[in-house]
């Protein structure tokens, strides 16, 4: 019999009438929508900035199951995957951190977080939400992650790990949030996605959005690894709990070496830290994987089976490739204890689930 799976990293596909239903009507013009530009390009307008241009199939719409608003669905596909349990991120949201506006992009997560509670109320011990706090301003994101987890029930708070308004995720402003994570027992789920609004890896050199999209996922999640773990944020937040998503698992146990070099052969440079970066990223952070990457037998052999999580990433395209959870389950190369603790055990453990 497989493992039931539990999806660290789903995805929702906002629709129009989420806005309409929990945005108060002084707020409803930013709300987020699609336009044909000049010259006929699908874009998206956000907060009421146009967003650069991101490629999509000739008709304008990619092939998106309607699990992606639709719950009812949404637990039937899960069903048909073998996933039993499944942390929600959003689509549209994703642009929120790049927003000029402050109370535009808090107003905007607010009203996806009322949404996405309403969307989980479904089957709410299989569907988790996980809440997107503004990043524009500290009082604001520790509001939301408070009202998310305790009065929704969300299950931790997602950031892009890009530079937002000149901070990272190691600048000592953002101390209260994982102080507040750490209270709340709540992960923090760090999610990287191209929307070129931000500064971002592949933005500053390349035109091509494909070649934007290789680089930005695995290098912002890296360079936000090493702030988090050399910066010390987790020295001075040991119950603090990271996940980094959507950026494969490969990169993983060449940046724990790189970082451990560091701290030895660079250590003048750094913070004085007790253990090495590679102790604390076992201790505290996990990372999701591709469920057909290759690396994934190696990362397991060499950073550890206790940091790995299982993703779908649906219902974006690359989430309908065919069995996700048989290319996990069905891996030769792992233990029964390792494909265990990848497909369910570690999401367990990192966002608290009974």
């Amino acid at each position: 019999m497989r493992t039931p799976a539990i999806d660290a990293d789903g995805h929702v596909q906002e629709p129009a009438d989420a806005w309409e239903r929990h945005l108060a009507p002084e707020w409803r013009p930013y709300a987020p929508r699609t336009v044909r530009d000049e010259q006929g390009r699908v874009r998206q307008v956000v907060g009421g900035q146009l967003e650069p241009y991101i490629p999509v199939p000739e008709s304008g719409d990619w092939d998106v199951p309607t699990g992606g608003h639709d719950p009812k669905q949404r637990l039937a596909d899960m069903d048909r995957q073998g996933v039993e349990r499944s942390l929600l991120y959003p689509t549209f949201g994703l642009f929120f951190a790049g927003l000029d506006r402050a109370d535009v992009q808090v107003a905007l997560c607010r009203a996806y977080n009322d949404w996405l509670a309403g969307f989980c109320g479904a089957d709410p011990k299989r569907l988790y939400g996980v809440a997107l706090v503004p990043q524009c301003d500290l009082g604001a994101a520790l509001a939301e992650a408070r009202r998310c987890v305790r009065e929704l029930g969300f299950r931790g708070v997602m950031m892009r790990p890009n530079p937002v308004r000149a901070r990272t995720l190691g600048d000592r402003y953002w101390d209260p949030l994982w102080s507040l994570l750490e209270e709340l027992d709540a992960p923090l789920a760090v999610h990287e996605g191209t929307t070129q609004d931000l500064p971002q890896s592949g933005r500053d050199r390349f035109e091509n959005f494909a070649l934007r999209h290789v680089c930005s996922h695995p290098h912002e999640q890296q360079i936000a690894c090493a702030a988090l773990v050399l910066g010390g944020v987790l020295e001075r937040h040991p119950g603090l709990r990271v996940a980094f998503l959507e950026s494969g698992c490969g990169w993983l146990p060449h940046w724990l070496d790189r970082m451990d070099d560091h701290a030895h052969g660079w250590g003048i440079a750094l913070a004085k830290l007790p253990l090495a970066p590679s102790e604390y990223f076992r201790r505290q952070c996990f990372v999701s994987c591709d469920p057909n990457e290759r690396m994934l037998p190696t990362v397991v052999a060499l950073a550890g089976e206790d940091v790995v999580l299982f993703a779908t990433d649906y219902p974006h395209p690359d989430a309908l490739a065919g069995d996700l959870v048989a290319l996990v389950a069905e891996r030769p190369e792992l233990s029964d204890t390792a494909r265990e603790k990848i497909l369910r055990a570690n999401a367990r453990r990192c966002f608290g689930l009974t």
